[in-house]
């Protein structure tokens, strides 16, 4: 039976599809620096074009446009860095009267519940003690002795801090190109309609894209005076840290609630810290998820928790932590063509006969 000339522009584009599936599914740890590039280009390209109109050359635009990029992420690892720095040496010279703690509080447990039962953590104490060591010295060695034996590692990790704000400098300098000459290969009969899409798609992601880092801004100031307020003396460094990394869902705040928690533990050592955080934390998602996400990123573009946590494993599983960041510009994309695919279907035969 012969195929219709439809039929056979219809399976073409879906062995397109298939091959560009599987290109992404074999070359994903190649094609990952190029697509966080393309995710920083798109974020910045606004400002770039914004200076281009005040005659700015595009070049000096998009290199500034990096340049404070870059002082934005090394503020926020040197936030990691302060928190940790004042929180591992305390918790060096606590580990051993906390577990003492914690050992006679289970040995009276058990004795109230009739077990006779000898509880002794100091081998735990002394591993744990070992384990967050202060000595410069010996985390220099451990990271020499893991460049040495993962050297490739490494190297990939270096090579992409410096490839990818190099792809990133140079999608920035022929943007308007690259879209006009990508748009140029689509079809004829199917530019409206795609111009439709992008247009769409644009709209979401860049209304994603600063709805997030307001709503990112908000948490940290909102954190940082709960913090505050409860009398915890790392409360900017651990606010800020917290309120920044919820855009990596449930990862980043997970993290900021145990450096919180850690923090609270050494600093008052009762039961005041875990009541504080959790009444911190507990507004702090409250007014995310009831006020700030729904006025600020709009209902429209709302992904469901279980949906954002697919995205999370495959994109995580695909392109690595980097994969991790990408996946909710990604999951709002998606949203876009899910509905338009949808419309498709209720309009196609195969919904209605």
């Amino acid at each position: 039976m012969p195929i219709s000339q439809r039929a056979q522009t219809r399976l073409t584009w879906l062995a397109l599809l298939a091959l560009a599936a599987a290109l992404g599914w074999l070359l994903g740890s190649v094609l990952m620096p190029f697509l966080l590039a393309l995710t920083v280009a798109y974020a910045l390209h606004p400002a770039v074009e914004r200076m281009a109109r005040w005659h700015i050359p595009r070049l000096l635009g998009a290199t500034v446009a990096l340049v404070l990029l870059a002082v934005a992420l090394v503020a926020l690892g040197s936030l990691i860095v302060s928190v940790l720095s004042r929180t591992l040496p305390q918790l060096q010279q606590q580990v051993p009267g906390l577990l003492s703690k914690l050992a006679a509080w289970l040995q009276a447990t058990a004795t109230g519940l009739g077990l006779h039962v000898r509880i002794d953590l100091g081998t735990l104490g002394q591993l744990l003690t070992r384990s967050v060591s202060g000595d410069p010295q010996r985390w220099i060695l451990q990271v020499l002795s893991s460049a040495r034996s993962g050297g490739g590692t490494l190297l990939t990790v270096l090579g992409n801090a410096v490839l990818i704000p190099v792809l990133t400098l140079y999608l920035l300098l022929d943007w308007r190109e690259l879209m006009q000459h990508g748009f140029s290969l689509v079809p004829l009969r199917h530019r409206e309609s795609l111009r439709a899409l992008l247009d769409e798609c644009d709209g979401v992601l860049g209304r994603y894209l600063r709805g997030q880092l307001i709503v990112m801004l908000l948490l940290a100031v909102f954190y940082a005076a709960g913090l505050g307020l409860a009398g915890f003396q790392l409360a900017v460094p651990i606010g800020v840290f917290t309120g920044l990394a919820v855009a990596v869902p449930f990862i980043g705040f997970g993290i900021g609630l145990l450096l919180a928690l850690l923090a609270g533990a050494l600093q008052f050592q009762s039961l005041y810290a875990l009541g504080a955080v959790a009444v911190v934390y507990g507004a702090g998602q409250v007014l995310e998820s009831s006020y700030l996400t729904p006025r600020l990123l709009g209902r429209s573009i709302g992904l469901h928790p279980l949906f954002v946590i697919f995205l999370l494993l495959a994109f995580g599983d695909l392109f690595g932590f980097v994969g991790v960041l990408l996946a909710l510009p990604a999951g709002a994309l998606m949203l876009v063509v899910a509905r338009h695919l949808v419309l498709w279907y209720r309009n196609s035969a195969l919904f209605l006969q």
